[in-house]
């Protein structure tokens, strides 16, 4: 399995999405600060992952949501109430 997610910054509630095969390990990582664009807001709680079969399914979405923003919107808005602190 392969999935795309979004993390929130619990310092700052600024939000990340990225995709992996091991979303805790991935979580991890960046609460280690390893890696770099997420190191100046860690540390960060999971607030959404999305599951796929296929990587490059993953790969995909992960690229539409950073790319439109219209689609990052559109999941932010509907994640209202979990992005809340």
């Amino acid at each position: 399995m392969f999935y795309v997610y979004l993390i929130q910054s619990l310092k700052d509630e600024s939000t990340y999405t990225g995709y992996t095969d091991d979303v805790k390990k991935r979580l991890r990582a960046h609460n280690l600060g390893k890696v770099s664009y997420s190191s100046k807001h860690k540390p960060f709680r999971i607030a959404y992952f999305e599951a796929y079969l296929s990587e490059k399914d993953a790969r995909r979405r992960e690229q539409l949501l950073k790319k439109k923003g219209g689609q990052r919107d559109f999941l932010k808005e509907n994640l209202q109430e979990s992005l809340k602190m």
